[in-house]
């Protein structure tokens, strides 16, 4: 035990924004490919009947699809990112304090709580998913649609309580710095769901005994195992750390009920930001059978690069802008988080137009030959690719403050104007072709809307944030863009995604063209606009091909 002990600590040391952000972004995209291969398994067993557009999906597809939304919602509301930027900057001032003590205490507390509040809401799942489903979720499903979606919504309904505790464990690596196992565990999530899929979906057979007659039910039971695996992984990244567990819950720490106070307005901000998702799938399921799965996996597909690049380096950001403001270097935090937003948009910005323009091969990643529904989505949702990116830092620059009132409120106006003209558009689209646009479109506005409005109070709170030279670099940022839309454009006339590209082996390649020469030009004319952004990459490219050292990392250690 001891050597496995030295061997995790080893291997999880305190790592520098670069490399956190570095470790994090590969580790979504390793995730992200895994969720790929999970849907294209997915695709290829329940949608045989490919030609035939959205009536080819089954009903097993949409259901998997709804069944997700009560439990995803009540993590949501209960733990997910509400309790890493509420948990963070209070155990960050304990421990940077050198009272490890109190930030064990706080950990314990936490974990014991969440446990004792997702099980109750797992319990209640389960007992209510019927007119959950019914009357909330999906009343526009047929009679076997909901009835398979009730079955595997009780299933899943664990799924809140096992990643509850797992959210308080990856939370205190994440404030210490210690992102390896934080990062390994989304990929053991999708491995459970694939497992599930490929062998689980054939039936269990113990000793000769079939215990489990397999379907898509199978897929549920991966989806437990996977988070199952997750918290298994995730507890094995706290070897090292010498935390101090105890089974009680301190009501009466100040820290603890600080943490309780910030949590409130986070999980009611993140609850109504699901909130719309239940709208988005209500409204849905009242479309042609498969729009549900379609939006979904559009919706899915956008987030991606959200992930990749706008999560993973706010949440490496994250902890070091706390320490900041913990040790009263305001003048630091504002710098930081200047130069963390002209990274994120200065990538953001050629991934949108890539995707763009190349949704095609995109959708064909998870589902075999391409999707024009699903494709369709996606070019509408480029613009939350971008502006949703930029969200999640602007968003815990707040939470780095301990405010969370700004951020709920702003996601009250967002959510309350994405649901509204959600409802228009939908109606509207509905009279010349599929209405689903209608939700695409009234995502991506919202999206827009609520970056203008996080900016507008952040410039008032931080003046200089915003100051001549950021919105020159961002103005540059946007001209070299253009030119690398036409590349792209240019691009995708020349190597076209065919009908014949129906293997991924066939596909990629041609992507990866596609995405080499447009970035290619982005780089370029972002050196040629003196774009600081651009020398880690060129510097990183000088070493690959030349041997050079310097890496240039110009934006953080």
């Amino acid at each position: 035990m001891g050597r496995v002990r030295q061997a995790v600590t080893k291997v999880n040391q305190r790592l520098t924004v670069k490399l956190a952000a570095s470790l994090l972004a590969g580790s979504m995209l390793l995730s992200s490919l895994l969720g790929f291969w999970r849907d294209r398994l997915l695709n290829a067993a329940y949608m045989p009947n490919k030609e035939a557009g959205l009536a080819g999906y089954v009903v097993g597809l949409d259901a998997y699809t709804a069944a997700f939304m009560v439990p995803d919602f009540m993590f949501a509301i209960l733990v997910s990112g509400a309790l890493s930027v509420t948990f963070i900057p209070v155990f960050n001032e304990r421990w940077t304090k050198g009272n490890k003590q109190s930030a064990w205490q706080i950990s314990s507390s936490m974990i014991n709580f969440m446990a004792l509040t997702t099980l109750a809401a797992s319990v209640l799942i389960i007992i209510f998913a019927d007119p959950l489903m019914r009357y909330f979720i999906a009343p526009g499903m047929s009679e076997s649609g909901h009835a398979l979606a009730v079955s595997m919504m009780r299933v899943i309904a664990v799924n809140p309580f096992i990643f509850a505790i797992a959210a308080v464990i990856a939370s205190i690596q994440q404030a210490v710095g210690r992102f390896t196992f934080y990062a390994l565990a989304p990929m053991i999530y999708n491995i459970g769901i694939i497992i599930g899929t490929v062998w689980f979906t054939n039936g269990i057979n113990i000793f000769g005994w079939q215990v489990f007659e397999g379907g898509i039910m199978g897929v549920a039971l991966g989806v437990v195992l996977g988070s199952v695996l997750q918290l298994i992984v995730s507890s094995i990244g706290l070897l090292g750390l010498d935390f101090d567990y105890r089974f009680m819950i301190k009501r009466k720490n100040k820290s603890f009920r600080q943490v309780l106070r910030l949590l409130r307005t986070r999980s009611l901000d993140q609850g109504i930001d699901y909130l719309n998702g239940l709208v988005e799938t209500n409204l849905a399921s009242r479309m042609a059978d498969g729009t549900v799965r379609a939006y979904q996996q559009a919706s899915a597909l956008s987030l991606m690069p959200v992930n990749l690049i706008g999560v993973a380096i706010s949440n490496a950001a994250f902890p070091q802008m706390t320490e900041h403001l913990g040790a009263g270097r305001e003048d630091l935090f504002r710098k930081e988080l200047q130069v963390m937003i002209r990274v994120i948009i200065w990538l953001a910005l050629p991934v949108a137009v890539i995707t763009y323009f190349a949704r095609g091969y995109v959708v064909s990643f998870i589902h075999n030959g391409g999707d024009p529904v699903i494709s369709g989505f996606l070019g509408v949702l480029v613009l939350t690719i971008f502006f949703r990116t930029i969200y999640h830092i602007a968003a815990r620059s707040f939470y780095a403050q301990q405010d969370t009132k700004t951020p709920l409120y702003i996601s009250f106006f967002a959510i309350g104007f994405n649901i509204i003209l959600a409802i228009i558009l939908v109606n509207l689209w509905s009279k010349n072709q599929n209405p689903g646009y209608g939700l695409a479109w009234a995502q991506s506005i919202t999206a827009v809307v609520e970056v203008i409005v996080l900016f507008f109070f952040m410039g008032r709170r931080m003046p200089r944030l915003f100051d001549r030279s950021f919105v020159n670099s961002i103005y540059k940022m946007v001209i070299a863009a253009v030119p690398t839309g036409l590349a792209a454009y240019l691009s995708v006339v020349m190597i076209p995604f065919g009908t014949n590209d129906k293997s991924f082996f066939l596909a990629f390649p041609k992507f990866i063209m596609i995405t080499v020469v447009s970035f290619a030009v982005y780089i370029w004319f972002s050196r040629r606009l003196r774009l600081k952004e651009a020398e880690p990459v060129l510097n990183r490219l000088r070493q690959i091909f030349f041997g050079r050292i310097n890496l240039g990392w110009n934006w953080k250690r």
